[in-house]
């Protein structure tokens, strides 16, 4: 016949990935503005294939509405209920500010993007509270290389 039907191409399940690489941890970082500091660890998240670019406003429409510091020195930014759609992956990117950066009316030391699939979001930032709740390690991040804050947060 004329119209032949087409294939379908089989759904494309989505890719697995670490969810921190060495490449996504930024130390010595120099205080800015935390709107700069938002675009610059969702453009991390971008670059690494875990979310579209999309999400990276979505992080800021999060943190118009709702602080995401969490005390301790800690922030961990991620985007709005409805930017679920624009992450690929679940995964991480972290920057440290041994000098602290403003956050709102707070100041932060280390600055956790998060972008999780589903409902990974919440075991993430379960893990990472869990893990950040002792100051001393949080200190230990501020002081560390790379290779400490990624031994720290990924477990490996």
């Amino acid at each position: 016949m004329f119209f032949r039907k087409k294939k379908e191409e089989p759904k494309a399940e989505p890719v697995k990935k670490e969810l921190l690489y060495r490449e996504n941890i930024k130390v010595g970082c120099k205080a800015d503005t935390q709107e700069n500091v938002i675009r610059e660890v969702g453009q991390m998240l971008v670059d690494s294939g875990y979310v579209d670019q999309p999400y990276v406003e979505a992080m800021l429409e999060r943190e118009k509405s709702f602080s995401t510091f969490m005390g301790n020195g800690l922030a961990l930014p991620h985007g709005v209920e409805s930017a679920k759609k624009e992450i690929k992956a679940s995964g991480i990117a972290v920057m440290v500010f041994p000098e602290g950066t403003e956050w709102g009316a707070e100041k932060v030391n280390i600055v956790i993007g998060i972008a999780g699939v589903g409902e990974e979001h919440l075991q993430i930032l379960a893990v990472i509270a869990d893990k950040m709740l002792a100051p001393e390690a949080t200190e230990e991040l501020i002081k560390g290389d790379v290779d400490t804050v990624y031994r720290m947060l990924s477990g490996n």
